[in-house]
């Protein structure tokens, strides 16, 4: 399947935002995760990857392929699923997923059958094939976009924000697809949604602000919080004088009143509890040191 290498990779927008701000990404096969906030730059990044936009500067290899200047070889090679696509809702789902195999070059009627066929059952839309897409749910264009995806058997597959706006069964069914063709493609996961890439991640990378803060397996991030991490349950009133006094990394309610997860080198009172981190307190921790550089530096 090879591997996916970005280096240096830069991009400013005309109206002066700088998107990727020297990106340096090594990505294997497998699933991957790429974690950020909304306009962290991982949209900027999936596009350029997937060939619709020019970066300023840098470098994309797949093996020897240049990813930046051999766009066509590349576009033979990947699917993508963006955060937002829309369908024909008077097609049925196989006429569309015909029509656009024959645009992508698969113009063996046989094969091309053939080949829809074994998409529509790894997506689980086989049954569903002869519904118009007008009908779908969410869930159903979702995995309807990783069916037209896979169309040529993609190297690298590129899914941007593909759980948002899922319901817990429709996303865990979305899991299970993407977890499979994991094993058979390279699969970029870009999402701002943490525990998706918790669940289906064996390497990742957290960016903020068109930067990569860190690139390791999820454990790996998690460790840089080990013995550091106290949660406490307080009042709303409280939590401004907890913000003075302690580095926060996250609130969240909890039976009506605030819990608050705490960072501190060294032990605090009893009225905190030691706790064992996750990647979420991992990702905020990240984020809030970035954020916290930032300003030290202005």
């Amino acid at each position: 399947m090879g591997v996916l290498t970005i280096r240096n990779l830069q991009k400013t927008y005309a109206n002066g935002t700088r998107a990727l701000k020297g990106i340096n990404l090594t990505i294997p096969p497998g699933m991957y995760g790429l974690l950020g906030p909304n306009g962290a730059g991982k949209s900027t990044l999936m596009r350029t990857i997937a060939t619709l936009q020019d970066a300023d500067t840098g470098d994309i290899f797949l093996d020897e392929l240049d990813v930046l200047k051999e766009k066509n070889a590349v576009r033979q090679i990947l699917g993508f699923l963006p955060q937002e696509f829309d369908v024909y809702p008077k097609s049925t789902a196989i006429e569309l997923l015909n029509h656009l195999a024959i645009l992508k070059g698969v113009t063996n009627a046989p094969l091309r059958k053939k080949m829809l066929n074994t998409i529509l059952e790894k997506t689980n839309l086989e049954h569903l094939k002869n519904n118009l897409l007008g009908s779908f749910s969410g869930g159903m264009k979702q995995r309807f976009g990783v069916a037209q995806a896979l169309i040529n058997n993609p190297k690298i597959l590129i899914v941007d924000e593909p759980t948002a706006g899922l319901d817990p069964e429709e996303r865990n069914r979305l899991h299970n697809i993407l977890g499979e063709l994991s094993t058979e493609h390279i699969v970029i996961l870009s999402t701002h949604i943490v525990s998706d890439v918790t669940q289906l991640c064996h390497k990742m990378a957290i960016i903020n602000q068109g930067e990569v803060l860190v690139e390791k397996h999820p454990l790996s991030v998690i460790d840089v919080l080990n013995d550091k991490l106290y949660r406490k349950v307080i009042n709303k009133n409280e939590l401004t004088i907890i913000e003075q006094d302690y580095q926060v990394l996250s609130t969240k309610m909890f039976m009506g009143q605030m819990l608050v997860h705490v960072y501190a080198e060294s032990t605090l009172d009893q009225s905190f509890e030691k706790i064992r981190p996750d990647l979420e307190d991992a990702y905020f921790y990240y984020i809030h040191q970035h954020n916290l550089n930032i300003t030290v530096s202005r």
